[in-house]
């Protein structure tokens, strides 16, 4: 007799951990309560299916041990009610699960409802405060295109450049400026450099040019002595040979020498001289050359430091990022002046539909454009039409669950001795909790 108690006791302990009695947050969007209600519609399936497979199973154990076999021994009142008893546990167990599932249903099922009810609400406003309503709304949807249309345009600079130039913000057109102008420093002292490299080669080239006719006027120099004083001897081995006069012979040859002579000579002095001037034209070009390149390797460090410091590759790049933060900063304010007015008439639209008693007015900022297309409000509709007759399904298979389940405890424990009128109080404050007969 003191079995069914305990196991009173036992069911209802089950009901308060399980949570039966805790109401569930309001779910917001009409998304959240589809999704929520799909779950809840499989979830209390699933729990049908494996009681009704634990019912068979446990019916086929109770119909084999009641056949003659070894299990005789044990006392055949006693192993029938074990069996009753555990049969009687499961089906409680099974009741407490769909009275979870059809309880969350009901819950869920009032909410779509309400949602229907703000939808015939819209339907049937005057057209004058409908039309104040769609005014909002279409407000609503274009700031909404607005931000959208923001937030997925690609960027042009990474979040580290525009770090850099927020950071740097009031001295960057000045660093853009003094780059740029070391840039064109650098381009003209690179120009110069490479003039007077070309310079300097000129000169060497002159030089060596002079060097080699100064060369060539030495040895025709000496050739020219050579061959004078071998015309001389001839001369005079011919004349005294010939016994003739060679005075004249002698002249002639000394005056074409001399001249021929004098003219090198001064060649030679003219080349020594344009020697000595090409190489003071070298070493002044070298002179300036190394000046220039000093100033070249300060100014190509300089430019070279800013380049490595900002991440470009010149000063049109560092201009380019400049002038992309700029127009991304007022793309950002316009962002923030898009964000506030969209609040504003967010708070607008749900101050315009709480007038009307409206289950829940913050919705439909979420579904503006249904307010201000009919089709997408039929679309709206349907959707949760279809979700309520799925959950209007569901409650009355977890309402059929539970009544196939009284029976089924009502036949097992109806025969005990005092049990019955307890266990029949239980059910139906079950009964009664479900809104069931």
């Amino acid at each position: 007799m003191a079995e069914l108690p305990e196991a009173t006791e036992r069911i209802q302990e089950k009901w308060v951990k399980m949570g039966l009695f805790r109401r569930k947050k309001k779910p917001k969007y009409v998304e959240e309560i589809l999704e929520f209600g799909e779950e809840i519609d499989l979830r209390s399936r699933r729990r049908e299916n494996k009681a009704k497979k634990s019912q068979k199973a446990m019916l086929a154990q109770e119909a084999g041990q009641g056949q003659p076999g070894s299990q005789q021994a044990q006392g055949p009142a006693q192993q029938q009610g074990g069996q009753k008893k555990s049969l009687a546990t499961e089906y409680c167990e099974q009741i407490m699960a769909a009275a979870k599932n059809l309880e969350e249903t009901k819950r869920e099922y009032k909410v779509v409802t309400d949602y229907l009810t703000d939808i015939q609400k819209i339907e049937n406003l005057p057209e004058s405060e409908m039309k104040k309503i769609q005014d909002t709304a279409q407000n609503v949807l274009n700031l909404n295109d607005a931000r959208d249309a923001y937030l997925n345009k690609s960027k042009t600079i990474s979040d580290a450049q525009f770090a850099q130039m927020e950071q740097l913000e009031d001295e960057m057109p000045e660093i853009i400026r003094r780059l740029q102008g070391n840039e064109s420093y650098q381009t003209t002292v690179r120009r110069d450099m490479q003039y007077l490299e070309g310079e300097r080669e000129e000169w060497r080239y002159y030089q060596e040019s002079v060097v080699n006719e100064e060369n060539i006027l030495r040895k025709s120099l000496y050739a020219l002595l050579s061959v004078y004083v071998l015309a001389v001897l001839m001369a005079v081995i011919l004349g005294m040979a010939m016994k003739f006069d060679i005075m004249m012979p002698f002249v002639a040859a000394t005056l074409v020498t001399g001249a021929a002579g004098g003219i090198m000579v001064l060649r030679l002095q003219n080349d020594s001289v344009e020697i000595k001037k090409s190489q003071a034209n070298i070493n002044r070009a070298i002179v300036l050359l190394n000046k220039v390149k000093f100033k070249y390797v300060n100014v190509t460090n300089a430019v070279d430091y800013a380049c490595e410091k900002y991440h470009v590759k010149n000063g049109y790049e560092l201009s380019y990022i400049w002038d992309q933060y700029l127009e991304a900063v007022k793309e950002r304010e316009k962002y923030q002046r898009t964000n506030d007015e969209l609040d504003y008439f967010n708070d607008k639209l749900i101050r315009q539909l709480k007038k009307y008693q409206f289950y829940d007015a913050r919705i439909w900022i979420h579904q503006a454009k249904a307010l201000l297309d009919k089709k997408e409000m039929v679309e709206v509709k349907h959707e949760l039409l279809v979700r309520r007759k799925k959950l209007r399904d569901g409650m009355e298979d977890q309402a059929e669950t539970i009544r196939g389940a009284r029976k089924e405890i009502e036949s097992l424990v109806k025969n005990r001795p005092g049990g019955y009128e307890d266990v029949k109080e239980l059910l139906d404050a079950v009964d009664n909790m479900c809104g069931i007969g």
